[in-house]
C-alpha cells in the first residue's frame, strides 16, 4: 500500500513538474509602457521570454487592434505590433499568450497623456551646457559602488561618482551664469565591466544607470530644469550597444548586429557614406564594423530593431519631457534609418530639435546631412549639424601668434552657402571627445575672451563644455579621461569649491564673470539670436561682423594682432548705416562709430549700436 502511494505521489509530483516547466514565462517587455492619443497609433511591444514565439496572442480591448505577431529565428521573442486608435481610453490592455493548455494574462500598461510641458526643442536663441554626469558633481553616495564597480577619482579611466542629484544641486548655479539648455553625456544604463564612467556603451535602452539614479530621478530633475526655465537635452546612441547588454546573451535575431555578430574593426571611414569614389568594400566595413569589441553595431536596416530605437526615444521625450537629443556617431549609422527617425520624432513633436554628431573636418560634409540639403540625393530631416570644421578652425585663430588666424574663421563661414540652414549648426570651441579650448599655459585671457566673444554672438546654436568656465584644462594626448576632469567642488571634501565666488582664483572669477555678462545679455539679443550675420574679409588681422534683427544691430570687432590698431568705420556702412553710436556690452563704454576705433591687441569690442 505505501509503495502503490508513493508511485502516486511521484506520479503527481512529476505531472506538476511538467505542468511548471511547460508554463509561460515573460521575463521583460518593452516598452514597458505606453500613452493613449500619440499622433502614431503603431506601437511594436517587445516581449521576452523562454520560447515565448510558441503562444499564440491575443488581445480584447476597445480601440486596440491586433497588426502583426513577428517571429524571428530565436524562438525567445516575440514583436507584437497592434494599433491604437484615437480616443483609447487608458487602462491595462490584457495580453493572452496560449501554448496548448497553458494560458497567461499580461496587462500592459497604457498610460493618459497627462503632460504637456517640455519638448520645446533648442534653437539659436539657447546656449548648450555640456555635462559629462560622472564627472560634475556626487551629492549621493549611496549609489557609487555597485556591481562590483568601484569609484576611484584618482584614475581618470575610472566611474567618479557624479549623479543627477549632484546636477539638480548646482541648476541655480547654471542659471545664474545664463545657461538656457543642458545637455549630458548619456545617462541610459551603462552595466559594464570597468564601470563604462563615459555612459557610451548601454547595457539597457530603457532603464537609467543606477549609479546616475533612478528614472523617476531623470524625470524629476527635467521638471526642475523646466521650472527654472532651462530646457534639457539628451545624449543617446543608436549606432551600438554595450557589450554587457542584457540581449547580447540571446540575440533577437543573428543580423540583430552588424557583421552577423561578429567583431569587425570599423574603418572610421566617414565619407565613405557621401564620396561618390568610394569603394563598396571600404563603405561596408565603415558601416557594419563596430567602435570597438565591447561596442557590438547594432543593425538599424533590421525593421524591427529600427522601429524598436525610434519608439525607445519617443518613450523617453514622452516619459521624461526632454527638449532635445543629440544623437552619437551618427556618420556612422544607416541614412534611411535616420531620415525616418527624425521624421517620426518631429511628427510627434514639432517643436523639438535632433543634434546630429556629424565630425568631420571639412563643413561639405555636415552640410550633406543636415535636412533639404542640396549636396544629398535624399532629405535626411535632420535640422541640427554639428559644425566640428569651425571648431578646428576657432582652436587656433585664438592663438598667441601676431596675426592670428582669423581669415580662417572668415573663410569657413564664408561658405555657408553649403549649409540649408546655417543658423541652425551646433558650434562650439570645445566637447568631451576634444582637447579643452583653455591651455594650461594661458597666463591671461585674452584667447578666452575673444573665443567666447566669437562663439556667442555668431551664427549657430553655441554649446560650453561644463569647467570652461573656470578655465578648466586638458589635452586630448593626456587621456579622454583627462578631458572630463572632476569639477572642483562636486564632492564633498574638495579641497576647492569652483561653484562659489570664493572657491575661484581671481582669474577664473574674471573668467566666470566674463561668460556670465555675455551669456545674461545675449539671452535679450534678438540681433544675434535671431538677427542676420553680414561679415568682412579681414584687414591687418581685425575681424569685424554684425548681427541684424529690424532696428536691433550688433557689431562685433576683434583683433587678431597682438598691436593696438585704429579701425576706421566707414568700410562698416552695411552694419552702422544710420547708427552714431555703439556701446561695449563687457565694459560699457560707448564709442562714436563714426569716427575710427581703436581697439587693444588680441581685443574684441561687442557693439550694441544706437542713435
Amino acid at each position: 500500500m505505501n509503495k502503490n502511494l508513493f508511485s502516486v505521489l511521484l506520479l503527481v509530483a512529476g505531472l506538476l513538474i511538467t505542468t511548471w516547466l511547460k508554463a509561460i514565462d515573460i521575463t521583460r517587455v518593452e516598452p514597458a509602457n505606453w500613452w493613449s492619443g500619440m499622433k502614431n497609433s503603431e506601437l511594436q511591444i517587445m516581449v521576452y521570454g523562454p520560447g515565448i514565439s510558441k503562444s499564440t496572442v491575443t488581445i480584447n480591448y476597445p480601440g486596440i487592434k491586433l497588426k502583426e505577431v513577428a517571429k524571428t529565428s530565436n524562438p525567445n521573442y516575440l514583436f507584437i505590433y497592434i494599433s491604437i486608435t484615437k480616443g483609447t481610453r487608458p487602462g491595462n490592455v490584457p495580453m493572452y499568450f496560449t501554448e496548448g493548455q497553458q494560458k497567461l494574462t499580461y496587462n500592459y500598461p497604457l498610460l493618459a497623456r497627462n503632460d504637456k510641458s517640455g519638448a520645446l526643442g533648442f534653437n539659436p536663441s539657447d546656449v548648450l551646457y555640456l555635462i559629462t554626469p560622472d564627472r560634475f558633481a556626487n551629492a549621493n553616495s549611496a549609489n557609487d559602488n555597485l556591481e562590483e564597480v568601484t569609484i576611484n577619482r584618482e584614475n581618470p579611466n575610472a566611474r567618479h561618482g557624479g549623479d543627477l542629484e549632484g546636477i539638480a544641486n548646482h541648476l541655480d548655479y547654471l542659471r545664474e551664469l545664463g545657461i538656457t539648455t543642458i545637455w549630458l553625456n548619456p545617462i541610459q544604463e551603462n552595466k559594464m565591466r570597468g564601470g563604462s564612467y563615459h555612459g557610451y556603451a548601454i547595457t539597457d535602452f530603457y532603464k537609467m544607470d543606477p549609479r546616475f539614479g533612478s528614472n523617476q530621478e531623470f524625470k524629476s530633475l527635467v521638471k526642475t530644469v523646466h521650472d527654472r526655465g532651462m530646457k534639457m537635452v539628451m545624449d543617446m546612441v543608436f549606432n551600438h550597444c554595450g557589450s554587457s547588454h542584457w540581449w547580447m546573451n540571446d540575440l533577437p535575431s543573428k543580423d540583430w548586429i552588424n557583421n552577423d555578430g561578429v567583431f569587425l574593426q570599423t574603418n572610421h571611414a566617414t565619407l565613405t557614406v557621401m564620396d561618390v569614389h568610394a569603394s563598396e568594400t571600404e563603405k561596408s566595413n565603415f558601416l557594419n564594423g563596430w567602435f570597438t569589441r565591447s561596442m557590438p553595431d547594432l543593425n538599424q536596416r533590421n525593421r524591427h530593431l529600427a522601429t524598436y530605437l525610434i519608439q525607445n526615444s519617443i518613450w523617453w521625450i514622452e516619459f521624461s519631457r526632454i527638449d532635445g537629443i543629440r544623437q552619437d556617431t551618427y556618420s556612422y549609422l544607416d541614412y534611411d534609418f535616420l531620415a525616418r527617425w527624425c521624421k517620426e520624432v518631429y511628427a510627434e513633436y514639432p517643436h523639438f530639435n535632433i543634434v546630429g554628431e556629424t565630425w568631420y573636418n571639412k563643413a561639405t560634409a555636415p552640410a550633406w546631412w543636415q535636412q533639404n540639403s542640396r549636396l544629398a540625393n535624399k532629405n535626411s530631416y535632420l535640422k541640427t549639424a554639428m559644425d566640428f570644421s569651425l571648431t578646428f578652425i576657432m582652436q587656433n585663430a585664438f592663438g598667441k601668434s601676431d596675426s592670428g588666424y582669423l581669415t580662417n574663421i572668415f573663410e569657413d563661414i564664408a561658405q555657408d552657402f553649403i549649409y540649408p540652414d546655417p543658423y541652425n549648426l551646433l558650434i562650439f570651441l570645445d566637447n568631451h571627445d576634444l582637447s579643452r579650448f583653455n591651455r594650461a599655459d594661458d597666463t591671461d585671457l585674452k584667447r578666452y575672451k575673444q573665443g567666447l566673444a566669437f562663439l556667442l554672438t555668431t551664427r549657430g546654436i553655441p554649446q560650453v563644455y561644463y569647467g570652461t568656465e573656470i578655465l578648466m584644462t586638458g589635452t586630448k594626448e593626456e587621456g579622454d579621461g583627462r578631458l572630463r576632469k572632476d569639477f572642483p567642488g562636486g564632492w564633498p571634501g574638495d579641497k576647492t569649491d569652483a561653484f562659489s565666488k570664493t572657491g575661484r582664483t581671481d582669474m577664473q572669477n574674471e573668467a566666470w564673470d566674463y561668460m556670465q555678462k555675455l551669456l545674461q545679455w545675449r539671452k535679450n539679443s534678438v540681433a544675434v539670436t535671431q538677427g542676420k550675420l553680414i561679415h568682412y574679409a579681414p584687414k591687418n588681422g581685425i575681424y569685424v561682423y554684425g548681427r541684424i534683427k529690424n532696428n536691433n544691430t550688433v557689431l562685433v570687432i576683434l583683433n587678431g594682432s597682438a598691436s593696438e590698431q585704429t579701425l576706421q568705420m566707414g568700410r562698416f556702412s552695411d552694419i552702422t548705416g544710420d547708427f552714431r553710436s555703439g556701446r561695449d556690452i563687457i565694459t560699457s563704454r560707448s564709442f562714436d562709430i563714426k569716427n575710427p576705433i581703436t581697439i587693444p591687441g588680441k581685443g574684441e569690442y561687442i557693439l550694441e549700436l544706437g542713435k
